[in-house]
């Protein structure tokens, strides 16, 4: 306690030479900056990794079930009858997904082909992404089938919802034998509609997605009851609902929630925040180097003061563990002056929005900057201001100890 006592009046107390409270204080305000920086950028990828759960929601189900031993699962109709029996689930359908070619006029390019039934409106909410000249339709008594486009497929290929020109489709013929001497007896092909355009705002949904009635895609695919996955639209937490599903398919599925099913999207979110926190990390060293200087200044200026303490008889552990105290104190100042202003930004942020993105915001889904505080990110950065202190005491410590072995 007494040598806290000392390394706090020496902290606030007026210094013979002004230019070391000034070095003081400059020491406290960039720790505090450079704290409250790295406080509001990683409150920022919070607050995009918000955003991005909720743009991946609207097509991504509740749950997806995936085979782990091949392609497809087999039966996964009565798998469907299954699942649609527990009280956890609300609807269970099958979806096919594979690579094909879409030829619309005189525009061709591949796209990602997704066979869905009438459900899938219930399962995800595509009818609220899709362009108001169009809609979401798989077919039609009279017209036949339709495609929902994405709108990266919809500018390549130059379509728009009509009833006039055709999409085709081809896929790679799944059975029986290659003829090279006719190459697109290869490929089995279909046509159909365009029955509306959709963005998701995610480029993982927006580039070449194609969606068609389920019953087209195992016709060309010579599918009778497989499906490449099964999506789940939940009655309860989907976490608790993951649960009944396991239990009821058995092994060799696996199950995804949202998250799950764009883990490689939220893990690069993930990877960016942490690698951005440590260059700031770096930033924050280097701010902290003021500290060394403020330090090695006190002791000079407190020369005289050491001879007393010294004589009185105070060790030279206790003389050193002061300055030691002593920049643990400037850290902690800064660290949570820093920590306290960028709360203050964030929460500013949140309910004022009065930082905007550049650009067209009648072209932007969202203006300003998302930013959501997290009780891990601030605990991080305050064992961060605090490991800094402790190094740089350290050094004064050393520095110290050479000073007082010099006498």
């Amino acid at each position: 306690m007494l040598t806290l006592r000392i390394a706090l009046r020496y902290l606030f107390s007026k210094k013979t030479h002004n230019a070391v409270n000034i070095i003081s204080g400059i020491s406290v305000i960039g720790v505090a900056v450079a704290t409250m920086a790295i406080v509001c950028v990683l409150s920022v990828f919070n607050g995009f990794t918000d955003v991005a759960a909720d743009r991946l929601s609207i097509l991504s189900p509740d749950l997806r079930i995936e085979s782990l031993a091949g392609k497809t699962i087999q039966d996964a109709d009565s798998m469907c009858g299954i699942l649609n029996s527990l009280s956890d689930v609300e609807i269970a359908a099958p979806v096919i997904e594979e690579h094909g070619l879409a030829i619309y006029n005189n525009r061709q390019m591949p796209v990602t082909l997704k066979g869905v039934t009438p459900d899938y409106a219930r399962i995800t909410l595509i009818d609220s992404i899709v362009k108001e000249d169009g809609s979401f339709m798989l077919s039609d008594p009279v017209l036949g089938s339709f495609a929902t486009l994405s709108v990266g497929a919809a500018i390549e290929l130059a379509a728009r919802p009509g009833f006039i020109d055709r999409m085709n489709i081809y896929v790679p013929r799944r059975m029986g034998r290659i003829n090279t001497a006719n190459p697109m007896s290869s490929f089995r092909g279909d046509s159909l509609l365009v029955g509306g355009v959709f963005q998701a705002e995610q480029t993982e949904f927006d580039t070449d997605i194609v969606i068609i009635p389920l019953d087209m895609a195992r016709r060309l695919l010579d599918y009778t009851s497989q499906a490449t996955a099964i999506e789940i639209k939940t009655t309860t937490d989907p976490d608790h609902a993951k649960k009944a599903v396991i239990e009821a398919i058995g092994p060799g599925f696996v199950v995804k929630n949202a998250i799950e099913q764009q883990e490689e999207s939220f893990k690069m979110i993930s990877v960016e925040k942490w690698i951005t926190f440590f260059l700031l990390a770096f930033i924050l060293i280097i701010a902290s180097f003021n500290i060394i200087s403020t330090l090695s200044m006190l002791i000079i200026e407190k020369d005289a003061n050491i001879h007393t303490l010294y004589a009185l008889g105070a060790s030279r552990n206790m003389i050193s563990r002061i300055f030691v105290v002593e920049g643990w104190l400037i850290s902690l100042c800064g660290g949570i002056a820093g920590i306290i202003l960028g709360v203050i930004l964030c929460l500013a942020q949140q309910w004022g929005e009065f930082i905007t993105l550049g650009g067209n915001h009648e072209a932007m889904t969202i203006t300003a900057y998302p930013v959501r505080l997290e009780a891990t990110d601030l605990i991080a950065v305050f064992l961060l201001t605090a490991l800094i202190g402790w190094i740089t005491s350290m050094v004064t410590s050393f520095v110290m100890r050479r000073r007082l072995n010099a006498r």
